[in-house]
């Protein structure tokens, strides 16, 4: 006589990540369409040539952020007391990743990423996604974005001319 063995529950997956690979899927599908369609209207060496300028364009996007940055943040060093203001670098950088990826979607995606008006609303949604994140995170890790968000809030340290800094308290072994 055996005995069957019933398998333990697992906790469910979220909606997000039951369609995270279908999306990911369709996009995919959707690129190679979109890429087969204009190579048919404007040639396969037009198509080819277009993907090597999304490459040398969004490269320099990245090295320029990137220059942006360091500049900004030495310009920092020189005087603490100087109020920089937002460069934007994150979705400059994203903008330039997703031109060097091959094909028209993420092409037209980074664009809207470069553009004040867009720029704009992806920030809002960023800003909106991350909220609702946070809002619906399980103290059992059921939102694993929102438990990092709340971690990197966590490991930082306020100093009191207001300035935020990432680190760690560490007391010498004497002192408590």
């Amino acid at each position: 006589m055996t005995q069957h063995a019933t398998p333990a529950p697992t906790a469910p997956r979220s909606r997000l990540r039951r369609l995270l690979p279908l999306l990911f899927t369709a996009w995919l599908v959707l690129e190679i369409w979109l890429l087969t369609v204009v190579a048919g209207w404007i040639g396969g060496f037009a198509v080819l040539l277009l993907l090597i300028a999304g490459v040398a364009v969004g490269g320099s996007l990245i090295k320029r952020a990137g220059a942006r940055a360091f500049s900004a943040a030495l310009a920092q060093t020189r005087d603490p007391q100087s109020q920089q203001p937002q460069t934007g670098t994150s979705m400059t950088v994203l903008a330039g990743a997703l031109l060097i990826l091959p094909g028209f979607l993420s092409d037209l995606l980074g664009l809207t990423l470069l553009f004040p008006p867009t720029r704009a609303l992806w920030r809002a949604l960023g800003r909106r996604l991350t909220a609702t994140a946070l809002r619906s995170a399980a103290p059992a890790g059921a939102a694993p974005f929102a438990d990092a968000v709340r971690l990197q809030e966590q490991l930082r340290i306020h100093r009191p001319d207001g300035k935020v800094i990432q680190g760690e308290v560490v007391e010498p072994d004497g002192e408590k």
